[in-house]
């Protein structure tokens, strides 16, 4: 049994978000990308940057030389993470980076002497979708095997069928991607934590960009879950407080293979740009839209899509399409050590946050001296503000047994956590597609939740 005398529910902690967002304060440069035609128009015209530099990240502190010391404490129970990352589902092109950003983490830990002088074990389970019960099969596995915290799921609709599970038995749950803001005041009693911003800040900055851009009137095509819905509330706020127009909204739901009526109606409402708010469903959503003219620069996708097609459409479909990812871009060194545990890695996107959950559970359990689950998660927010700055395990943990206090900024950016488990500062990185249905970084916003 656990003790949960001390742990009121987040809805109590939290219930208000207040907003701070240094959003695209001049207009997009780049030439002006083409009308469209045939039975589109976009009147306002899409202008939208070619490229970008990265800005504001958190500067990199050096590690500490000499020697790790050795932790005072042990532990007689190694801590034991699980993996709830999907490898199967409509966001398995999500899994690899992820899990690879895991096993990174993990590697780290254990190559600096491990947490409290034990190494980590891992196991990995698959989350699947919201289609299927892999997800629940998979946290009673890994709770039968003693796991203290679990990273995942990715999606948020996922999370939600499996959070009570987990958070009920004592255990940590930390996903790297869940977006939806019914986080924030989810009833977890402290045990529910992300390094993905809610998606108030990805939506602030998506509806704001493609006003900046040059559009006046929006489409959205929308998957009908606790993602989609949450993420469409706050694009629309944004695009219209900006002085856009949404013109159409079309819903679509999980296992939905049938798109051509929603884009039917969002053509037929010749908006300047669309928004598209899926997982992997936009593999049969942008060639339809293509096919009615829409043109990519129209496109706007998000962090639920924005992946590599160049194995999927024609040359030139997607090109000058924009797509949202919160974190900020991986850097050469990170995706190097990436690709030395998954060579096959195309996309990158959350393995900053899925390496950044463990270090901070390692370090929060070092600090904790103990591998508890309630005990580390009432240390998180101790290890990821106030104290001396440090980004990598073997330099934070350095700083704890020396006795000092630690503030961890990690590959996605600072990390800053509010009572409600929820990252308070974070970057949205915007991408653009190539010709040949890649894409590339093109700038990254910061803001404060």
């Amino acid at each position: 049994m656990f003790d949960l005398s001390q742990a009121a529910p987040r809805a109590a902690k939290l219930t208000v978000l207040s907003l701070g967002v240094a959003l695209l304060a001049t207009a997009c440069g780049g030439p002006s990308a083409p009308s469209s035609t045939g039975t589109t128009s976009a009147a306002a015209g899409i202008n939208c940057p070619a490229a970008g530099a990265g800005g504001g990240k958190t500067s990199q502190a050096p590690a500490p030389t000499g020697q790790i010391p050795a932790s005072t404490t042990t532990t007689p129970t190694p801590l034991k993470l699980g993996s709830l990352l999907p490898t199967t589902g409509s966001l398995a092109f999500l899994g690899p980076p992820e899990i690879a950003g895991v096993n990174l983490g993990v590697k780290e830990v254990n190559a600096a002497g491990g947490v409290l002088g034990k190494p980590i074990e891992i196991t990995h389970r698959d989350s699947g979708d919201t289609k299927t019960d892999t997800a629940t099969q998979s946290v009673t596995a890994l709770l039968g095997g003693g796991a203290q915290a679990i990273i995942g799921a990715a999606s948020s609709a996922v999370s939600k069928t499996v959070i009570n599970q987990i958070t009920g038995s004592g255990v940590i749950q930390f996903s790297p991607a869940n977006t939806s803001p019914d986080f924030t005041t989810w009833d977890d009693k402290g045990l529910y934590w992300r390094t993905a911003p809610s998606d108030v800040l990805q939506g602030k900055v998506l509806g704001n960009y493609m006003a900046t851009c040059g559009a006046q009137t929006v489409g959205m095509i929308v998957l009908n879950d606790a993602y989609g819905t949450g993420l469409q509330k706050n694009v629309k706020a944004a695009f219209e407080s900006a002085g856009g127009k949404v013109v159409a909204e079309e819903l679509f739901n999980t296992g939905d293979t049938q798109f051509q009526a929603q884009v039917d109606k969002i053509v037929a409402a010749k908006p300047d740009a669309v928004a598209l708010i899926t997982f992997d469903e936009a593999k049969s959503i942008i060639p339809l839209l293509a096919a009615k003219g829409i043109k990519g620069s129209q496109m706007f996708l998000v962090d639920g899509n924005t992946s590599d097609y160049s194995k999927n459409f024609q040359p030139g479909t997607l090109k000058g399409a924009q797509g949202t990812i919160p974190g900020t871009f991986a850097n050469e060194d990170f995706k190097k050590a990436l690709l030395g545990i998954d060579p096959a890695l195309k996309d990158f996107s959350y393995a900053g946050e899925s390496y950044d959950a463990v270090n901070l559970i390692a370090l929060a359990a070092e600090a904790a001296k103990s591998t508890k689950g309630t005990d580390i998660a009432a240390k998180l927010k101790d290890v990821s503000q106030g104290g001396e700055k440090c980004n990598t395990f073997a330099a934070c943990v350095t700083l704890l047994r020396n006795g000092k206090d630690i503030d961890y900024d990690g590959q996605s950016g600072p990390v800053t956590f509010s009572d409600a488990g929820d990252p308070t500062e974070a970057y949205i990185g915007i991408y653009q597609y190539q010709d040949d249905n890649s894409y590339k970084p093109i700038k990254e916003e910061f803001g404060k939740l």
